[in-house]
């Protein structure tokens, strides 16, 4: 780590103009929160694994900024020259540079690697000290990286019509509409998930995320795919089981009149589409001169009502922004982002299945580690709350730990339907461990299971028809009566939020109070907040909408000791109310998750008739859902766990 460090700040000090930081971001080309392993950079330079965060290097210092989520984790990994900064409790990082580094400091950025959003943000920040953003030409933890993984050929593939419900012309076609609403003639679009949705394509360029490297331009007459074309060859064309048929890529594109650009041309065709020179047809496209303002020769009719703005959403990379004169861009979020989380009914179909077979793959676990906790471990099991009696130390094979207890829950779920990989690395985590929020588990070094400790779990799987989360907390032991009573106030506000009800137009933000108020009742919180529902600022202005998913996720973490998470993902609803106040109409909550809570770690004294009731026919519908998917000891099993609370 120091010689990384001594030959960044050596390209630093060599750089022209000479740099007296260098922010090393966690985000690749297209600002994705999960990155391959060649873009892992900030995990190179700092050590730092987790998933969130950012680095500084300076000439004398190394700072690490990073949220609630990672900062025992980030205590552990980061070695003793680096400086953990923590959001929310120490400066933010434009806050920090603009104070600490010298007057007219230059700073240097990859430009590829960061948004437009946080580079006008640090700009903005700068002008104090007339400081600068410096964009380098190269990226400079590259030039260091010696090992640096290869780069992989994942052929891209075609997600099937009957699980996309919309077809791409369709998709297309809206998306167009939107463009001449707002009078702009294109859009960029950058995020992976938004090209991989929009054309309905999928890949494994990203481990756990089923996209391609790839950008989109879409114009009113066009619309380009830009890829490493590597992965579109016939050698490439993967052969899809469940539907007997080869995709050959190439030719799906040229039916949608998509044209297929290499991965590098996208800086050049942003540049030939501000400058108006970006070819505008596709000969595969009916286009309809009356509508788009454009004659066949590409001349305008309309001038005055000219659609000549380019829509860039604040997310797009830095690097591309810098192609555009900013008197042309439309800088707004992309009306992809809510198109793709309104899900269609087929999307939502696929989905509730997809967390059914989930579901029963997590209860065939919870079976299969409750009988090997009992037999390894002597200890009472998942029913049972008793001290373990047993002293024996189970054999090396028989020997679980927090790794190969994860690998047993991606064997159930491997075994189910569509099933195409994990949708992030398992967090496995026993006693102390569990306290880590975001904890990843190394085979290496991860602690065995104990019969006396809380166990926390948070997995999820891509299937072909839909993505799951979920989190489950148990204890194979005797659980104390103070973490019956923190597991408790976690389910309560875990109830209380998956129940609300609320008025269209209201956003996460203002529902996220409703799972901390139980926490909140004994003086304990927690540093995160379920998508689209946290206090995290980019959440407080999204209102939450019908069709669109959401996760339910309140948790509590005792730093050494324990952790515990309960989630179900849900989806948002039209509710039946007896009121309609203003008009307005009002949203509730579906839990589309299927897995017992623990009975035994429930202080069911603390618990309201209502919520007693909510839990009651939550486990009737869990035994309902997953008969079909259980064997006969599984659902005995299933049946014990899902008794109504309070039965004798």
């Amino acid at each position: 780590m120091a010689d990384t460090l001594s030959s960044l700040r050596s390209l630093m000090a060599s750089h022209s103009p000479p740099l007296h930081a260098l922010i090393v971001p966690s985000e690749d080309y297209h600002q994705s929160e999960y990155v391959s392993a060649r873009d892992q950079r900030r995990k190179f330079v700092s050590g730092f694994t987790g998933s969130a965060g950012l680095a500084l290097v300076t000439m004398n210092e190394a700072l690490l900024w990073t949220d609630g989520r990672y900062f025992l984790q980030a205590e552990q990994e980061l070695s003793d020259q680096w400086k953990l900064m923590r959001y929310g409790e120490d400066p933010i990082v434009d806050i920090w540079m603009a104070d600490n580094l010298p007057r007219e400091a230059a700073v240097g950025v990859d430009p590829w690697c960061i948004s437009l959003e946080a580079a006008q943000k640090w700009e903005c920040a700068f002008v104090k000290k007339q400081q600068k953003l410096i964009e380098t030409s190269k990226n400079l933890v590259d030039e260091v990286w010696k090992n640096r993984p290869p780069l992989e050929l994942n052929p891209v593939v075609i997600q099937p019509l009957e699980f996309a419900g919309r077809s791409v012309a369709e998709k297309l076609k809206d998306l167009r509409e939107k463009l001449k609403q707002e009078k702009a003639c294109g859009i960029i679009i950058t995020t992976l998930d938004e090209v991989a949705w929009l054309y309905n394509v999928r890949g494994n360029d990203v481990p756990y995320c089923p996209v391609v490297h790839a950008y989109a331009v879409v114009t009113l007459v066009s619309a380009f795919f830009y890829v490493d074309k590597r992965k579109l060859s016939p050698e490439a064309s993967v052969f899809i089981s469940h539907f007997n048929l080869l995709s050959n890529v190439s030719s799906y594109m040229e039916e949608n009149g998509i044209k297929v650009r290499e991965y590098d041309a996208v800086s050049s065709d942003v540049a030939l589409l501000a400058n108006e020179q970006l070819s505008p047809f596709s000969k595969h496209m009916e286009i309809d001169s009356s509508e788009t303002g454009i004659t066949g020769s590409g001349t305008n009719v309309a001038q005055e009502e000219r659609h000549n703005r380019i829509w860039v959403d604040p997310r797009c990379c830095f690097a591309l922004y810098s192609k555009l004169n900013s008197d042309q861009v439309l800088l707004q979020p992309s009306p992809l982002a809510l198109a793709k989380a309104i899900k269609n009914s087929a999307e939502m179909d696929g989905l509730k299945k997809a967390h059914i077979r989930d579901g029963a793959a997590v209860v065939q676990y919870l079976v299969w580690l409750d009988k090997q906790m009992q037999e390894s471990y002597g200890a009472s099991g998942y029913f049972a709350e008793a001290e373990s009696t047993s002293k024996k130390r189970p054999s090396e094979t028989g020997k679980l730990t927090e790794v190969s207890a994860s690998d047993k829950l991606e064997g159930f779920r491997a075994s189910k339907e569509h099933f195409r990989g994990l949708s992030f690395p398992t967090i496995s985590s026993v006693g102390p461990n569990a306290a880590i929020i975001h904890y990843g588990p190394d085979a290496k070094t991860c602690s065995e299971m104990d019969p006396n400790s809380i166990y926390l779990f948070d997995s999820g799987a891509q299937y072909l028809d839909g993505t799951t989360d979920i989190t489950r907390t148990v204890h194979f032991g005797k659980p104390s009566e103070h973490e019956k009573a923190c597991y408790t106030a976690v389910l309560k506000g875990h109830i209380a939020l998956g129940v609300a009800r609320f008025p269209n137009g209201t956003n996460g933000h203002a529902l996220d109070i409703l799972a901390r108020v139980p926490l909140w009742k004994d003086g304990l919180d927690y540093r995160h907040g379920p998508h689209l529902i946290s206090f995290r600022p980019q959440a407080r202005n999204v209102p939450l909408q019908a069709s669109m998913t959401v996760t339910d996720e309140p948790g509590y973490y005792e730093d050494g000791n324990f952790g515990i998470r309960l989630e179900n993902v849900l989806i948002v609803k039209e509710a039946d109310t007896k009121f309609n106040f203003g008009d307005k109409g009002y949203l509730a909550f579906e839990h589309i998750t299927w897995a017992p809570y623990q009975s035994k770690l429930i202080d069911v004294s603390r618990l309201v008739p209502e919520e007693i009731e909510w839990v009651n026919t939550y486990h009737a519908e869990c035994r309902e859902t997953l008969v079909p998917f259980l064997d006969e000891s599984e659902m005995t099993w299933l049946k014990k766990a899902t008794e109504p609370l309070g039965h004798e």
